[in-house]
């Protein structure tokens, strides 16, 4: 089964026929422990580079050019690791600092219109990806075809309609799926697309949990272990990002 993970899905290929002659070479074989601390490092740095961009950079007239740099950086960071199925650390935390910074000056404005804000999209960002790793682990919820189809197509159809509704906002300035500002009204239809993003994120790891599980059992290269972590990454940073906005929506 591949993952919905377009990032985890990278090391799925490649690295099947390197784990079938790993043990005719001198080449350790990653553990879910090594997932587990590389995950934890990457947090870290995004979460200083964060700390460092609310503390530090200052509002200023080009700060909205600044933040849209270090997005289109990072999507363009997410693009060439997973293609490339890169698992050269350097650029794996390269995009963790990218996307703190991000994350660091994003976050300040929402917590500056609503107090409380940040803590409460960390708390359910941890507490959802907690939660479904304990879901996978006494097996409640496992990783079948059908629920890698589903949520395949859901986040795929999440991406396209965003893309568009992003086009069509620039033009129309009508916000439609999704309400780009810190403030201002909001429909019923910005609700339900964050909500159908924040369950499929969710149900994303559960993807994510088994294709790192056989990885580990099919004994891929140590190195893969960069590329899982990233991949998890990835999954928890856009979950913040889809708790965040439906937060600002329920304190407008």
């Amino acid at each position: 089964m591949r993952s919905n993970n377009p990032v985890l899905n990278r090391l799925d290929e490649p690295s099947r026929v390197e784990a079938r002659v790993l043990g005719a070479r001198d080449v350790e074989p990653m553990t879910v422990d090594d997932v587990v601390v590389r995950t934890v490092g990457l947090l870290l740095v995004t979460g200083a580079a964060a700390a460092v961009s609310w503390a530090v950079i200052p509002d200023a007239v080009w700060l909205g050019a600044a933040l849209a740099g270090t997005a289109l950086a990072s999507i363009a960071l997410v693009l060439v690791i997973s293609l490339r199925a890169i698992t050269n650390p350097v650029p794996i935390v390269g995009y963790a600092v990218l996307q703190g910074l991000l994350l660091g000056v994003a976050s300040r404005t929402f917590e500056q219109v609503y107090p409380g804000i940040v803590v409460q999209a960390v708390a359910g960002t941890f507490g959802v990806f907690l939660g479904m790793a304990a879901l996978y682990r006494a097996r409640v919820i496992r990783a079948t075809p059908r629920l890698a189809r589903l949520v395949i197509g859901t986040l795929l159809g999440i991406a396209v309609l965003s893309v568009v509704n992003l086009v069509s906002y620039l033009i129309t300035g009508r916000p439609g799926l999704a309400v780009y500002s810190v403030s201002g009204e909001v429909g019923w239809l910005p609700y339900a697309f964050s909500v159908v993003a924040i369950i499929a994120g969710a149900f994303s790891f559960i993807l994510d949990f088994d294709l790192v599980e056989r990885s580990v059992r099919d004994g891929r290269a140590r190195r893969y272990a960069w590329l899982s972590a990233f991949g998890l990454l990835t999954g928890l940073v856009f979950l913040y990002w889809q708790l965040l906005r439906l937060l600002s929506y329920l304190r407008r």
